[in-house]
């Protein structure tokens, strides 16, 4: 009876839409990181303006959440759209906490490199951004789980040699604890982007 009820009542598609918000959102996050380090300036306002997107964040969330809530047939199973969800959500949350720290830590100057991290940052986003849009036609949003992939690697390469060259370089052991940090947060970004990557190819081959 499930079977026949799931062919005769129409799914919520809708959750299509919110997904390509929250992903489309995560770039913009991106983006105000890269800017706010381009141009090191008024960062507390700078700050500020992330953590707004990040709240902008949140509140798709909530509203994915409760949209599975009131469907009774999803375009795909719950749990990988709560995974898929939340895993979203992850991004931007760091973004906004690599951010902040900036403030925290009383950041004077950028460390050489920083910028670089934040740029394989911003590719994998948009990436997660077209890879979302591309869900409704699964072939196409696998090309883009690949390069997906190929951006963490390339930043978990370079978080390791901006390490290495912290310690190398710096003296002071409390900006080598900020600077690790820093460094470390910005590439489980790009983490998570890998992992919402993840959710995507489980779900295609799911409903292959």
């Amino acid at each position: 009876m499930p079977g026949l009820l799931q062919r005769l009542l129409p799914r919520e598609e809708g959750f299509f839409h919110l997904f390509d918000k929250q992903a489309d959102n995560i770039v913009v996050g991106a983006k105000a990181l890269l800017r706010m380090l381009e141009h090191y300036t008024g960062v507390p306002e700078q700050v500020q303006a992330i953590k707004a997107i990040e709240h902008n964040g949140d509140e798709i969330t909530h509203a994915v959440l409760t949209k599975l809530n009131q469907t009774f047939i999803t375009p795909f199973d719950r749990e990988d759209i709560h995974e898929l969800c939340s895993r979203l959500d992850d991004v931007i949350d760091l973004i906004d906490a690599a951010a902040s720290r900036f403030v925290l830590y009383r950041v004077g100057a950028i460390r050489e490199g920083t910028v670089d991290l934040v740029r394989v940052l911003v590719s994998a986003t948009e990436e997660v951004a077209t890879c979302v849009h591309a869900l409704s036609t699964p072939e196409r949003a696998l090309k883009y789980t690949i390069e997906i992939n190929r951006c963490e690697n390339e930043s978990d390469r370079l978080c390791r040699t901006l390490i290495a060259q912290l310690f190398d370089e710096e003296k002071d052991p409390v900006q080598i604890i900020k600077w690790k940090e820093i460094f470390e947060v910005i590439e489980t970004a790009v983490d998570k982007c890998e992992d919402v990557a993840n959710v995507i190819e489980g779900v295609i081959l799911k409903t292959a």
